[in-house]
């Protein structure tokens, strides 16, 4: 009945609402003129094409002709698949968390349309009011009421204010600082404090596979003492042997679902990412080699023949993502009732099958969004596949062998239903990060054909993702490759590229290594702070330029440049590729002193400076890196502030919010700059503030209380400040599509009557369990 732009398109994402009775535009500038002509907002909305509340806000608003009618009425109305277009997803995601606390997608933003700076930002919002939300068209009809009324001004000042905030967040540099050993050191207790040693992984749930975390403390595991070394064993070898027997893999048909819902890797969300394969195949594929572990080499061999039955063109290229659902019902496809594994198996089989996967002991799904389904069970082991073979009586051979005999038929009898969605777009960075995969996985375990994919999907991405003028590009799909590639996508082609050289031992792939690299330095390089841009200058449809060096899912572009460039420094001898990674491991030294567990990839890189040719520390001293005032030399600093929790763990539930409390104890002779710091404060000091990194889908909110006055001499005006110590209540709400692992975060500025220490973010060693 309805066609819009979107049918234009090439992401499956923007297809899937190409027939809504919304008037969609794609990101661009005929959606920009046309809002600017009709004088009206322009409502963004940003999600992708596996994302679960997405479907449901298409289904409850999108395909509704009365919500339809008030948004082509009173705004042009965007689509943007956040995949397709990280940029964009990136500077309104900031904004939306700066402006609620919180983010997630399907992302919600109002933009003024002159500079499209955002004035007002959600995520999911209901058809009517519930749990506390507005209805999705009250937000729609009340925000068209005030930018036709008298409250025009307030908007686009409000737009100003928080278009600000972005550029403060994504254009930040923060002073270089000395950073070295105790860095390290710090990532390594930091994620040892985190882990979990009861069901592996870091943090509480859901827990998200988090391979950069153990590809952090695979590299500095060697140099470590003994009694570090093992418990890092511990940790990673608990973590990989909890997913790798988890219902978070996918048992019958081979690679790994997005996260697990619970402590224990056994509910998965069901969708399938490209990018989440190829990090654990390189994961389990040095785990394998690092442990002489036959399981991890099993485990990444299937995550392999997973991508290349499923995820795989007829190109060689490699495919986005699957949907976690079929028929608007979580995982159906996966979840099996004990009568259809009986339907499908011999009797012996079936007696296997249900004691392996676990299915004896009852069912362990129930579809909260369909509480009238049958239970069904999702299939994990109990137990390493050694220990099943013992109890068993079996050799391990053996019980694979009629595993594999079982597996194959269920997954004969899977392949019979209904499939989940496939998102079959083409993207450089999650194409190179299957290549560095799958030629890891070559080169550990010598089978040519794993080698031999990459190359193949290597050709495709070097030959068809460039442009007329030799631009590379991000996106393709049906043979329709667009949009100039981000930063991200050259970081993660040269490390692909590098990894392709190791695996083949062929020097043309470290050749198009050194050349991507010199092309991304011109194109994403900062010559004034030495870090990188994530987008190219000029973007006429972006108002700030950001450079994003945060390690969420996929490691940061930044992050992953810095690795590439030490190995080609490595492999070629160059002192250019030294040089840079040392300018570029300056820029980032504060955000790793800061908070190295965020920026562990780039803690990586540092540990690999540290015992190689990389002239870092002359690099520090030419920047005027500055000793940092919290370092372990200046035992006064560290410890002007410290902070205090009085849990260890919260458990939320989505809608509903719980609380806890913090203390930070404050040294004499030491204030912090109040939450409020009132209108005497000068620009350059931080406030008390609370907030979320590292994820989305949890807010944090504070009951601050009110500074003191501080007065100081030749300064004039008031200051507002705490001493002594300050407690207060920390609000924390689930909502929405969580990524990532959310930690909550304290900020603030130790000053003392003669000086101010550098602003310092403290992570609280609270894990975050979300529950159904």
């Amino acid at each position: 009945m309805h066609t819009n732009r979107l049918t234009g398109e090439t992401s499956p994402y923007l297809l899937q609402h190409a027939h809504n009775p919304v008037d969609w535009f794609p990101w661009g500038d005929e959606a920009f003129e046309e809002a600017r002509r009709r004088d009206v907002p322009i409502f963004l909305s940003i999600g992708y094409s596996t994302c679960y509340w997405c479907h449901v806000m298409e289904r409850e608003s999108f395909e509704s002709e009365a919500t339809a009618r008030v948004m082509n009425e009173h705004y042009v109305c965007v689509k943007v698949d956040r995949e397709e277009r990280p940029d964009v997803d990136d500077i309104y995601m900031a904004a939306t968390q700066a402006l609620t606390g919180r983010g997630g997608w399907p992302m919600s933003v109002w933009l003024e349309p002159e500079s499209l700076r955002p004035f007002y930002a959600g995520t999911y919002f209901p058809p009517e009011q519930r749990h506390g939300m507005p209805a999705f068209t009250d937000v729609l009809l009340g925000i068209s009421e005030a930018w036709k009324g008298d409250r025009r001004q307030e908007i686009i000042e409000q737009s100003q204010s928080l278009a600000d905030a972005v550029r403060h967040q994504l254009e930040e540099r923060e002073a270089p600082v000395v950073v070295g050993e105790n860095e390290i050191m710090d990532a390594v207790s930091g994620l040892l404090r985190i882990y979990d040693s009861q069901w592996g992984g870091f943090g509480g749930a859901p827990k998200f596979p988090q391979p950069t975390y153990i590809e952090f403390l695979l590299a500095v595991r060697d140099s470590a003492d003994e009694s570090t070394r093992q418990a890092i064993d511990q940790s990673v070898r608990g973590t990989l042997d909890k997913m790798m027997i988890g219902g978070i893999r996918d048992h019958v048909g081979g690679g790994f679902h997005r996260y697990s819902v619970d402590a224990e890797w056994t509910v998965p969300h069901f969708e399938k990412m490209l990018y989440d394969q190829g990090q654990l195949l390189s994961v389990y594929a040095k785990a394998a080699a690092v442990y002489e572990d036959s399981e991890y080499e099993r485990t990444a061999i299937e995550i392999a023949d997973y991508v290349l039955r499923e995820m795989t063109d007829e190109s060689g290229a490699f495919y986005s993502a699957q949907d976690a659902e079929v028929d608007g019902k979580e995982g159906l496809n996966y979840l099996w009732l004990e009568s259809e594994l009986r339907d499908v198996l011999t009797e012996d089989e079936s007696k296997l099958a249900l004691d392996v996967y676990s299915v004896a002991s009852g069912p362990n799904f129930q579809d909260p969004h369909h509480p009238d389904e049958p239970a069904r069970n999702v299939l994990r082991f109990s137990e390493r596949p050694e220990q099943t073979a013992a109890r068993l009586g079996l050799s391990v051979d053996e019980l694979h062998a009629k595993l594999d005999a079982v597996n194959a038929k269920l997954k004969s009898a899977r392949d019979e239903r209904k499939q989940p969605g496939l998102d079959d777009k083409i993207l450089t960075s999650w194409n190179a990060i299957a290549i560095h995969g799958l030629a890891s996985l070559g080169n550990v375990s010598g089978n040519q054909a794993y080698t031999d994919a990459a190359v193949r999907a290597t050709d495709v991405i070097l030959t068809t993702m460039r442009d007329g003028e030799g631009t590379l590009l991000r996106t393709a799909r049906a043979g329709e490759a667009k949009t100039p590639a981000f930063f991200e996508d050259y970081a993660w082609l040269t490390a692909a590229l590098i990894e392709l050289h190791h695996a083949s031992d062929d020097t043309k792939w470290l050749d198009k290594a050194s050349s991507l690299a010199e092309e991304a330095e011109s194109i994403f390089g900062d010559p004034d702070s030495g870090g990188f841009f994530d987008t190219r200058e000029n973007q006429s449809d972006l108002f700030v330029r950001g450079q994003i060096i945060y390690d969420g899912a996929i490691p940061s572009a930044t992050s992953v440049f810095l690795n590439a460039l030490i190995d080609l420094s490595t492999l070629t001898g160059e002192q250019w590729f030294a040089s840079r990674a040392a300018r570029g491991l300056v820029a980032t030294s504060g955000a790793i002193h800061r908070a190295p567990v965020g920026y562990v990839n780039s803690a990586r890189g540092l540990y690999r400076a540290l015992s190689s040719d990389i002239p870092l520390a002359q690099a520090l001293q030419a920047a005027g890196a500055k000793q940092p005032a919290q370092s372990h030399e200046n035992a006064e600093s560290f410890q002007a502030v410290e902070v205090f929790a009085d849990t260890e763990r919260i458990s939320l539930k989505p809608g509903e919010v719980e609380t806890f409390r913090v203390k930070l104890q404050i040294a004499d002779g030491y204030h912090i700059v109040a939450a409020d710091p009132g209108p005497d404060a000068a620009d350059m000091l931080e406030p008390l503030r609370v907030g979320v990194v590292g994820g989305t889908g949890v807010g944090a909110f504070a009951d601050y209380p009110a500074g003191v006055s501080y007065r100081t001499e030749g300064v004039e005006g008031e200051l507002l400040v705490y001493s002594s110590e300050v407690e207060f209540d920390i609000v924390l709400e689930a909502e929405n599509e969580r990524a990532g692992r959310p930690i909550v975060i304290v900020t603030f500025q130790a000053c003392s009557d003669t000086e101010c220490l550098q602003p310092q973010t403290v992570e609280l060693d609270v894990a975050i369990d979300v529950t159904n």
